[in-house]
């Protein structure tokens, strides 16, 4: 019978490693995302990632072959992959594991200054709850990219002192905002956080810090401007990069009732904390902390949306923040875990769970283990010998890829693109507005099939010309051809 001594060294959590905590985590992640290294389909915007990433693997910088509202880090991400791997979803999805894990781990890092070694772990374990369940975060997403890159140069920033390392956290810097452009206000940000202190609390930075910071960031944006360069297509960078972002969010914003409901939850929270006196806004971390939760809801308002994906931007540090006020009060009352709640948490991945249940009938059913409309489209059309050429996908737009082929327009590289006509101009689109864009598509290269979901409105609800347009010309000019699972495929009518 084991002494209460050993019972006890195996509950100690101050002797676990960093390297062990890496390891639990990396397996923790991997658990609850591998179920969806087989699905096709989880987001719009990883679809339009990869073909974009495809087509520079294939020689084509992004925005001159197919284009995307995205700087080109997010891009070369997916390129990097696909050069290595070849067309693998898997290695796309094992690479979205390390992302989080690198996320939840450098969490864990600077919680550790703050926090005792077991809150710190599940500061960890919930970031990587938040950044995998829920909505599309099974993907492979922009925000999940950036963060990967974010939460290490804060570590940085708050636990480095050298200059060596205060420049490797700007490169870092530089690589978050040319993944994600939004995240410039949060370094902006800590950009002036770090003058500040090197006026005014020269025990930790100097005003060389401060350069060097900023230097790290501008050499990885000069290095995505170069290849545009040495082609002779700086303008295409700068359009693509800087000023359609800028129109897009004038031209695509939410109403402010939208954008409420999280700046009202961290309000309440930091005035609590506050005013209860459970945070030490004097504390250096916290302040990084803070200053970079300040830029990313200033970025969202700047903004006008928030998509719940973007929140990604914003649950690692605001989880470290609250778990200062939680373990300050477990402290204070000497409260204890109730022990119901170890078996809440293995209900939280219940996405994962469903998933793994599906995965398996699938591979009963179908003889394989990946599954959705993006593979079983294509195999249906490769099967049964159906016309490719300028073929388009309303839906399920992964099936260019699978396919060996592209988006009909450069405008229909992102099916929602198509309506976004202020973007046009971006890219040198001849046609002027959406309507346009989709007669060209429709009445001139006449794709022979055309993929749309089931029983669904084929484009945004807001787009009532366009929509009108495209249903009566499917109906006109369109039958259904086959029905596979949820998606419809249609052929054009041979008409004399």
């Amino acid at each position: 019978m084991p002494s209460k001594r050993n019972k006890k060294a195996f509950l100690n959590f101050s002797e676990i490693k960093s390297s062990l905590v890496f390891l639990i985590f990396f397996l923790i992640t991997f658990l609850i995302r591998f179920p969806f290294f087989f699905r096709d389909y989880i987001d719009r915007d990883e679809s339009t990632f990869i073909l974009l990433g495809q087509s520079w693997a294939d020689g084509f910088l992004p925005y001159t072959q197919l284009w995307d509202l995205k700087p080109p880090l997010t891009f070369a991400f997916f390129a990097a992959i696909i050069s290595v791997f070849g067309k693998s979803f898997i290695a796309i999805r094992l690479a979205g594991v390390f992302l989080v894990v690198i996320t939840a781990y450098f969490t864990y890092k600077i919680a550790l200054t703050v926090l005792s070694k077991k809150a710190s772990i599940i500061v960890g374990l919930l970031c990587i709850f938040l950044l995998s369940l829920f909505g599309s975060l099974q993907g492979v997403m922009s925000e999940h990219i950036c963060i990967a890159f974010f939460v290490p140069a804060i570590y940085l920033l708050q636990s480095k002192k050298t200059i060596r390392y205060t420049f490797l956290a700007g490169l870092l810097m530089g690589v978050t905002v040319m993944v994600k452009l939004n995240m410039a206000f949060p370094i902006f940000f800590i950009g002036l956080y770090l003058i500040y202190e090197s006026f005014f609390s020269k025990k930790y930075i100097n005003v060389l810090h401060v350069l060097l910071f900023g230097v790290g960031v501008l050499v990885i944006i000069f290095a995505t401007i170069l290849p545009y360069y040495l082609s002779d297509q700086t303008f295409v960078w700068w359009e693509s990069v800087v000023l359609a972002p800028l129109e897009y969010t004038e031209a695509r914003r939410y109403s402010i009732f939208k954008l409420a409901p999280i700046f009202v939850v961290t309000g309440l929270f930091l005035f609590y904390a506050y005013k209860s006196r459970n945070l030490n806004f004097r504390n250096r971390t916290v302040q990084i902390v803070l200053v970079a939760i300040a830029g990313v809801l200033v970025s969202f308002v700047k903004g006008g949306r928030i998509n719940g994906h973007y929140l990604i931007q914003l649950h690692p540090m605001l989880l470290i923040l609250v778990a200062i006020v939680v373990q300050k009060l477990t402290i204070d009352y000497k409260s204890k875990v109730p022990k119901y709640v170890l078996f809440l948490i293995l209900l939280i991945p219940a996405e994962s769970y469903l998933e793994y249940v599906n995965i398996l009938k699938n591979k009963y059913e179908r003889n394989t283990f990946f599954n959705g409309e993006g593979f079983s489209v294509p195999t249906f059309i490769k099967n049964n010998n159906l016309e490719t050429k300028n073929i388009l996908f309303f839906e399920y737009h992964i099936g260019y890829w699978n396919l060996d082929t592209l988006p009909p327009t450069i405008a229909s590289t992102h099916p929602s693109n198509i309506c976004r006509d202020e973007l046009f101009i971006f890219f040198e689109n001849p046609r002027k507005n959406s309507l346009d864009e989709l007669k060209f598509i429709m009445e001139e290269l006449q794709p022979k099939t055309v993929v749309i979901r089931k029983g669904r409105r084929i484009l945004d609800k807001k787009e009532i010309e366009e929509n009108e347009y495209i249903d009566a010309y499917l109906a006109k000019h369109y039958t259904n051809f086959a029905t596979i699972e949820n998606a419809e495929i249609l052929q054009r009518l041979e008409r004399p």
